[in-house]
C-alpha cells in the first residue's frame, strides 16, 4: 500500500491548528523538529497532567486528506494542518493500519504507527459540531475515531508535500489501532 504526503505542518507553540510548511524534519525518537509535541516523554497537555513521565507515543500526528472531503459533505470546511496534524496524506487507509506498521516517507524518514488520535472538545471549539463528524459509533455501538493516527519517529529525515509513503505491515497477528 502506498500514498502521498499532501501537506506538512508544525507549530512551536501550543495551539490547535498548525501552519503548513514547505518541509518538516523528523528527528528519530523525538518527533517533528521545532514542534511543541516533540519529545521522548508526553507533550500533550492532558497527558502531561496525568503523568509527565509517560513515553511519547504521539510524536507525529497524521490525518488522511479524504477525511476533509467527508466532513465537507456535512458542511465543514477543513484544510491541512487545521486539526493539528503534522502530516496530511492521500491514498492510504490510515485508520485501517495495525499497530506497528512502518511508514517510509520520502527518502529516509520512517514512522511507526502507535494508535489512533483521541479527538477532544477542541475540535468543536474549532468548528462547532465537527467533533460528532470525527467520532461516532458503528452498528455494534463501538466508538469509531476518524481524526487520524499517531506515530513515533524510528528514522529521521525531511518530509515534503509530494513525497511518497510506503507501508510495511508488522508480522502477524495484527493488532487493530486503539486510542493513544
Amino acid at each position: 500500500m502506498s500514498g502521498t504526503v499532501t501537506a506538512v505542518s508544525s507549530n512551536g507553540e501550543y495551539s490547535f491548528t498548525k501552519p503548513n510548511r514547505d518541509s518538516v524534519r523528523l528527528l528519530a525518537g523525538l518527533g517533528v523538529e521545532g514542534d511543541v509535541h516533540a519529545g521522548v516523554t508526553v507533550k500533550h497537555r492532558s497527558r502531561v497532567a496525568q503523568d509527565p513521565t509517560q513515553p511519547n507515543l504521539r510524536q507525529v500526528h497524521l490525518i488522511h486528506e479524504e477525511l476533509f472531503a467527508e466532513v465537507a459533505g456535512e458542511g465543514f470546511e477543513v484544510a491541512p494542518g487545521e486539526l493539528g496534524e503534522n502530516i496530511t496524506t492521500r491514498g492510504i487507509d490510515l485508520l485501517g493500519l495495525p499497530v506497528g506498521t512502518l511508514l517510509r516517507l520520502g527518502d529516509s524518514a520512517v514512522l511507526e504507527v502507535t494508535g489512533l488520535r483521541n479527538p477532544c472538545l477542541q475540535i468543536d471549539n474549532f468548528r462547532d459540531g465537527l467533533l460528532k463528524q470525527v467520532v461516532g459509533r458503528d452498528e455494534a455501538g463501538n466508538i469509531v475515531r476518524k481524526a487520524g493516527i499517531m506515530s513515533v519517529v524510528r528514522e529521521g529525515g525531511v518530509v515534503r508535500p509530494g513525497d511518497t509513503i510506503e507501508t510495511t505491515l508488522p508480522s502477524g497477528p495484527h493488532r487493530p489501532l486503539d486510542r493513544v
